[in-house]
């Protein structure tokens, strides 16, 4: 469990990394790929113990042994549980826990590990929403107040998830087009940022694209956070509004 500089959560937590989405502007795989030694092989894997390499003459710990591909780090499931302070919790900032190709034990485990420290609050992230309403009709999906299921949506065809009165928001990061006949009322939140990094293609929104987003907000009284790539576009109108049930 780390710090992290993503500004909506005070620290990430990952059980699981890896994904089979292969998105161009996927940050996550640009990190594994670069700090990943590939020491370990398989199409899903599940580590026990951490794996170490040498680095500098010493052994440490390998955060990505598998490179990208699906992997269960069980010897993290602890985590939530050692950390005695309040904090929201960004839970697989680097996977995606509800892919197609996540076993319904591995997800398990990870909600178990969660509800053990009760004193933290847990934001999920998918592109494959429909995992929620599988996981929720099977009886798998909790019903608790401090769990958080969002989806990740780029486009205004991409499918999101609210329903049976869980907590939901959407995260609609990157941003890659304008917004127009999206549905966003039953969110309990919003989320809106732009493409960072360098990657050729790199869509920047309009300012129009993120007011139009700010006024569904207003209009289903919904608060809407914008990160800090947003601020070269709407400078002094940002928003940084959490609901009131995430402390």
């Amino acid at each position: 469990m780390k710090k992290t500089k993503i500004e909506w959560c005070d620290v990430t937590y990952n059980p699981v990394t890896g994904c089979e989405h292969g998105c161009d502007y996927c940050y996550a795989k640009r990190i594994a790929d670069r700090f990943s030694k590939k020491s370990v092989e398989g199409q899903l894997v599940i580590l026990n113990k951490p794996v170490t390499v040498e680095k500098n003459g010493k052994q440490v710990v390998d955060p990505f042994p598998a490179g990208f591909i699906p992997t269960f780090h069980k010897y993290r499931l602890d985590e939530p549980l050692s950390r005695k302070k309040p904090a929201k919790i960004f839970v697989c900032s680097m996977a995606d826990l509800f892919g197609e190709w996540v076993p319904d034990s591995w997800i398990q485990e990870v909600f178990a590990s969660c509800a053990r420290a009760p004193q933290h609050q847990y934001l999920f992230l998918t592109k494959n929403p429909s995992r929620y309403a599988e996981l929720h009709h099977a009886g798998l999906l909790p019903y608790l107040g401090n769990f958080w299921y969002g989806s990740t949506v780029t486009k205004v065809t991409d499918p999101a998830w609210c329903g049976y009165d869980h907590n939901t928001f959407v995260s609609l990061e990157p941003i890659l087009e304008e917004f127009r006949g999206f549905f966003i009322g039953g969110m309990n939140w919003a989320i809106v940022g732009a493409e960072t990094g360098n990657r050729k293609g790199r869509v920047i929104p309009e300012r129009s694209w993120i007011e139009n987003i700010a006024s569904s907000c207003e209009r289903w009284g919904i608060p809407l956070f914008m990160k800090d790539s947003l601020e070269p576009i709407m400078g002094d109108s940002m928003r940084r509004e959490f609901p009131k049930r995430l402390p």
